[in-house]
């Protein structure tokens, strides 16, 4: 089974389900989302669906309207699970800023009842971001363990992405994927990733093509196929997989094999 580890959700969902049979993708993961850049027909109108994402970055929205805008992007991801669940599953994102106890709540009545398999994505604007992750960690082993997600391209530096090595050091039964393979910092990641089994790699969006071919070569069995749709194209996506795989039997496991098995036995 071929999956797609990382899109987001589109509109409209026939939209995304004829790219994923272009791709020839069984399966797609998908994430929340405020900003809809397959609307987009200028780049005008791109930079318009990307403002509300750059509001939530630098903490211009409240917060109270960041937990309703969550709700509702999760409430997105549940529906089109529901309707196409031989096609997707999802992935559920967690404000961060809660109590443990508030975290907890959260993940009970909006991550596990929707049959989500993993939290995320998070996008940390800042360090201290990212040190709040230590209380979602927390709350995960208070309720259920799944896969965390977090990106570490840009706006994410050296310096946050060593904090997020912290965390997966402190809690090693947590999996964390390195959303787009570390950005820039990419040896540094595929070096963590080969001493701590809890780290997986997730290869769209990866800043270099050598990059992707060194992960495989080093981790192939944490590496995870993605494109990160609409910003990537999953057929792209995996090519790029197929042809910087060190032999077939690598991309076989990093196209849906080591995906299948983070996925739908850790939750």
């Amino acid at each position: 089974m071929i999956i797609d580890s990382h899109e987001h959700i589109m509109f409209s969902v026939k939209m995304q389900l004829d790219k994923m049979n272009e791709a020839g993708v069984d399966r797609a993961v998908l994430f929340c989302t405020s900003p809809h850049p397959e609307r987009a027909a200028s780049l005008k109108e791109l930079e318009a669906e990307m403002d509300s994402l750059n509001q939530i970055l630098t903490g211009s929205v409240s917060k109270e309207d960041a937990i309703r805008r969550v709700k509702d992007n999760i409430a997105e991801v549940a529906d089109a699970v529901r309707r196409y669940p031989d096609r997707f599953s999802g992935f559920g994102s967690v404000p961060l800023g809660l109590s443990l106890t508030e975290t907890c709540e959260w993940i009970n009545m909006m991550i596990l009842p929707n049959q989500l398999c993993g939290i995320g994505e998070f996008t940390p604007g800042n360090e201290q971001q990212i040190r709040r992750m230590d209380t979602l960690f927390q709350a995960l082993r208070l309720t259920k363990i799944c896969p965390v997600w977090v990106h570490t391209f840009h706006p994410v530096t050296m310096d946050g992405i060593q904090i997020l090595m912290s965390l997966c050091e402190k809690y090693p039964d947590i999996p964390v994927i390195f959303g787009h393979l570390g950005g820039t910092s990419w040896m540094s990641v595929i070096k963590f990733a080969k001493e701590h089994k809890n780290a997986w790699l997730d290869l769209s969006a990866v800043y270099t093509s050598i990059a992707a071919g060194m992960a495989l070569a080093e981790v192939p069995e944490r590496c995870l196929y993605s494109s990160d749709a609409p910003y990537g194209e999953p057929l792209l996506c995996r090519q790029l997989i197929e042809y910087v795989s060190p032999d077939a039997r690598t991309a076989e496991m990093a196209l849906g094999e080591n995906a299948g098995r983070l996925l739908f036995s850790e939750c």
